[in-house]
């Protein structure tokens, strides 16, 4: 797919020297702008960090900086889903249930040995072990087992032809084991390898981890033993955390950093010369849940509701509010993925009118329920709850809000207590069986009341999607389950807010990603 990019004019001479003071610690920088000396790239984003263990990690910065660091067996390259081989190669049986990596020859730890099968076994097999880790759900079904030096075979039990995007995840990354095994790490619960992973590096990465702190920043240094495909372009990457969009934009204005992760569409719009931006919609939805449970709400609970709000509501209009790069969500499944719809709905009052008839609905207030401090790319609830509420009422449907705190709406959420509200979703992987779970009888659609039996062809088409065994099968059958989710359940997709990152024009290879949201390893000095 090709992304839209804003590119602001063209270049700004390069800021030869940085002073980092402040929320940076005090580190300096310099970025030459001949490529000679790269010097030091300064990235303020965000943090949500936990750790420097990628068998434990599970959390977007944590994949920035860990896809930096280790390599999987495939990779993603920019925005495209479709995985590539990275330390490996691979290839399926006809029931993809049987995937087979052969390593590329003659790849090293940052210690310089070499990287074998051995490897691959353990670091998959510790985070099928850690229980307790957010990861491990990933490794679900899937059994690994060595053939030889340089080959392993993934299995299933059933069709899985999502494994290849699953083991591009980071959490997956691949780890020297016997450096691992030497430093208190196990394939079962008992794993203690943690505290050695947060202070030091045993991947095969272009770069290597020299400090972490998780309240404040991450530096990263050029791996000198690293012989792959995509040596280190800098001598340093340091990535800060920048709660606050307004500040990340401060700093890269003034100097002070040479990239802003979590800019909004307003503030990159507004940069000027000397800048690149890369904005376009990202992988995340931002939808309506309409529980179809009576007991949790009477006034929602037909499907007739659902197709009133459904087909209520201005798009056009809801998508002002969310700024460059946004997009309208077409379906369940964002653009970027197989299977996606072109086309979201559109109003049409008539139907409203003969599906409230149908309904039952006779004018009660409905309460919408979402969180009021967590927007998503820039953009916030509560705009968009207001933008809502009134187009609902001119179609005569009564709502009244009911924002609170993400950490008090979280529960009654996952719980399935809310009779409407306004929540998002992102992938768990780079996939669209990510979004399978919106369907009856799934995580999310269990969350909106929604048994598999209310609708047993969507279900069907779930199951279809899950077990296909072919590439043309399962973007046929994917295709099919979003394009039924578009006419009928309890969802209603709004928008899929834009993902907009900015650098100085000192910087190249600035480009989205939808599980690290940017890659540090394709990144370079300007020529």
């Amino acid at each position: 797919m090709t992304r839209p990019h804003t590119r602001a004019a063209a270049a700004l001479v390069a800021v030869a020297a940085l002073a980092l003071a402040g929320c940076s610690g005090g580190n300096s920088a310099s970025n030459a702008s001949d490529g000679g000396d790269a010097g030091t790239l300064v990235v303020d984003t965000a943090f949500s960090l936990e750790t420097g263990d990628p068998g434990r990690n599970y959390v977007p910065t944590g994949n920035m900086v860990l896809h930096a660091v280790y390599e999987t067996l495939l990779t993603l390259e920019g925005d495209d889903t479709t995985p590539q081989p990275a330390l490996a190669t691979m290839e399926q049986n006809e029931d993809a249930t049987e995937f087979t990596f052969t390593l590329d020859a003659d790849r090293v730890f940052s210690d310089g040995s070499a990287v074998t099968a051995d490897d691959v076994v353990f670091s998959l097999e510790r985070v099928a072990g850690m229980t307790d880790s957010k990861a491990n759900f990933l490794m679900s079904g899937i059994t690994v087992e060595k053939v030889d030096d340089a080959t392993v075979v993934l299995k299933t039990e059933k069709p899985s032809l999502q494994l290849p995007a699953i083991v591009t995840n980071p959490s997956l990354s691949i780890l020297n084991a016997d450096e691992v095994e030497a430093n208190g790490g196990t394939t079962g619960t008992d794993d203690q390898a943690q505290a050695f992973l947060d202070g030091a590096s045993a991947g095969t990465g272009p770069y290597v981890l020299d400090s972490m702190d998780i309240a404040s920043q991450v530096v990263l240094v050029e791996n000198p033993e690293y012989n792959g495909p995509s040596p280190a372009a800098y001598d340093k990457i340091v990535v800060r955390n920048v709660t606050e969009s307004a500040t990340q934009l401060i700093n890269l204005k003034g100097g002070d950093s040479h990239i802003a992760v979590d800019l909004n569409g307003d503030q990159v719009d507004g940069l000027g010369d000397g800048f690149t931006v890369d904005s376009v919609p990202s992988a995340e939805t931002i939808f309506l849940l309409i529980n179809q449970n009576p007991e949790v709400s009477p006034a929602t609970a037909s499907p007739e509701f659902a197709e009133a709000v459904r087909f209520a509501l201005d798009y056009d209009k809801i998508l002002e509010l969310a700024g460059v790069g946004a997009a309208q969500a077409t379906g369940v499944i964002p653009p970027m993925f197989a299977g996606a719809q072109t086309e979201g709905a559109e109003q049409d009052l008539d139907r409203v009118a003969a599906a409230l008839a149908a309904s039952g609905y006779a004018g009660e207030t409905v309460k919408l329920q979402f969180p009021n401090d967590n927007p998503v790319g820039g953009v916030e609830f509560t705009p968009v709850a207001e933008r809502v509420q009134d187009q609902l009422k001119a179609a005569g449907i009564n709502v009244e809000l009911a924002p609170a705190p993400f950490a008090t709406e979280i529960d009654p959420y996952v719980n399935g207590t809310e009779g409407f509200s306004m929540w998002y979703w992102g992938p768990d992987y780079a996939d669209s069986s990510s979004f399978l779970p919106f369907g009856p009888g799934e995580k999310v659609g269990l969350r909106a009341g929604w048994e598999s039996a209310a609708s047993a062809e969507i279900a069907e088409l779930v199951a279809a999607a899950r077990n296909a065994t072919s590439v043309e099968e399962r973007t046929a059958a994917f295709s099919a389950y979003s394009a039924a989710m578009q006419e009928s359940g309890p969802f209603v997709p709004l928008i899929v807010p834009g993902n907009n990152i900015a650098s100085a024009d000192s910087v190249t290879g600035l480009s989205y990603n939808p599980t690290w949201t940017l890659d540090l390893t394709v990144l370079a000095p300007a020529q």
